[in-house]
């Protein structure tokens, strides 16, 4: 038996046309309200997976570990760990977590690992009894990156992770720790080495989709980022994956979208992928 639940962590404003790459404001503004200084709010979403006596939690989002300067920039408006409050309301302590998974290092799907911003202390990481699997294309990534990505990594959570020895590096498509309802593959139109993690249940897998399809306007296959590293290599991986869940009959989780966590994957009468089924959350709900 496999307990799914989604968990809201900090959320952030970031700009419409940059999340839309070359979507046009008159289109995408349909999709999602922009605020006076053309932002959407983007929620950064975790997934709790309790099996075989263990919990797992994909991903710790932006976290609270900003200086208020930087805050302000990235439009994050709460003044705690968010994720951590939620995990607590099911009466889970991030020392219960046994392992987090990251799809990669930026830090709004990373930052989560680190403790609150405090004046003059340094942040020190979280969930000390977890192991933390990252791939390792990702993980070099972070440690050597491109000049155009260069501020969306941590170099202090870098640091901490390689002194922690709770470092996993995924090379494969599974990790025989985390067992047969794990199973990944990679993307790198995002970033190099993005890790998808599949969920294999009996009635077709549940894909944590990352920045591959941050959110629902997303699986609309011309629709990128301004920040993917190579958005036509992006969108045939995506053409990929979702030609694959289609005949599996899968499901997509969105750690980005503020009103769909879920959403069954379809296509129109003129073969366009589509959602349906969508939920917002999902509470402990129990798969085989």
């Amino acid at each position: 038996m496999v307990q799914l639940t989604s968990i809201m962590g900090n959320s952030q404003k970031l700009d419409g046309g940059a999340m839309f790459g070359n979507v046009p404001r008159n289109m995408w503004s349909k999709w999602m309200k922009a605020d006076d200084e053309n932002r959407i709010t983007m929620a950064c979403r975790a997934l709790l997976i309790e099996t075989d006596g263990k919990k797992i939690l994909l991903e710790t989002g932006i976290g609270n570990f900003f200086e208020p300067k930087l805050k302000a920039r990235f439009g994050i408006s709460e003044d705690r760990h968010v994720l951590l409050d939620n995990l607590a309301k099911m009466a889970i302590g991030h020392e219960d977590i046994d392992a987090v998974i990251l799809s990669h290092l930026h830090f709004d799907h990373a930052g989560g690992l680190l403790s609150s911003w405090e004046q003059g202390v340094e942040p020190h990481l979280l969930f000390p009894n977890a192991r933390i699997y990252s791939s390792k294309t990702a993980w070099e990534r972070a440690n050597n990156p491109h000049p155009r990505d260069r501020a969306s990594f941590i170099p202090v959570l870098n640091r901490q992770l390689e002194s922690s020895n709770r470092l996993h590096l995924i090379e494969g498509n599974a990790d025989n720790w985390l067992g047969p309802v794990f199973s990944f593959t990679t993307s790198n139109g995002h970033t190099p080495g993005m890790l998808l993690t599949h969920i294999n249940l009996q009635q077709g897998p549940i894909v944590f989709v990352a920045d591959l399809i941050p959110g629902s306007p997303w699986v609309h296959l011309p629709v990128t980022m301004g920040y993917d590293r190579f958005p036509e290599a992006l969108i045939d991986e995506k053409q990929l994956l979702l030609n694959e869940l289609l005949q599996q009959r899968g499901q997509l989780f969105f750690t980005h979208d503020p009103k769909i966590a879920l959403g069954a994957l379809s296509q129109d009468e003129k073969g366009r992928f589509t959602l349906e089924n969508c939920k917002f959350s999902m509470n402990r709900e129990e798969f085989e």
